[in-house]
């Protein structure tokens, strides 16, 4: 546990913003069924601003117009990586994150995703039980970053 919320300190500084990675958390959450981990990523999205529309349509965000390129190009490379058995990282899937991220950032989203997979199955496997965990409490919300 402490090497795991030892990734999550370092992501947390690594510069990409904090929408971004909870959006990265819940649609990798929702794609390995970890009911804990989107009940966590979604309160995280609603505590930092994130709509309600760009919430329900995450599992469809590639016909959702809500949705920038740079976000498209992480979640498709989140979603390539989870499922990585599927098909491998496809190079057109590599070749879009290319173009909205740098290389340090691209490692980064990498670990995030790592990171979130890792806690899906630790929560999945030990049963860890959705509803009761709060976001932490800020003064305001931090403006929500999608560039």
């Amino acid at each position: 546990m402490k090497a795991m919320f030892g990734l999550e300190t370092y992501l947390r500084g690594c510069g990409l913003p904090v929408n971004l990675l909870h959006l990265l958390k819940l649609r990798v959450s929702q794609i390995n069924g970890c009911a804990y981990c989107i009940d966590m990523h979604s309160k995280d999205l609603r505590a930092v601003g994130e709509t309600e529309q760009r919430l329900y349509l995450l599992d469809a965000w590639r016909e959702a117009p809500f949705y920038s390129d740079r976000e498209r190009a992480a979640l498709a490379w989140a979603e390539a990586v989870t499922l990585v058995t599927q098909g491998h990282v496809p190079d057109e899937v590599y070749e879009q994150a290319r173009t909205q991220f740098s290389e340090e950032e691209l490692a980064n989203l990498t670990l995030a995703v790592v990171a979130i997979n890792g806690w899906n199955r630790l929560s999945i496997a030990f049963r860890t039980v959705p509803g009761a965990y709060q976001p932490p409490q800020h003064a305001t919300p931090p403006a929500v970053v999608t560039a």
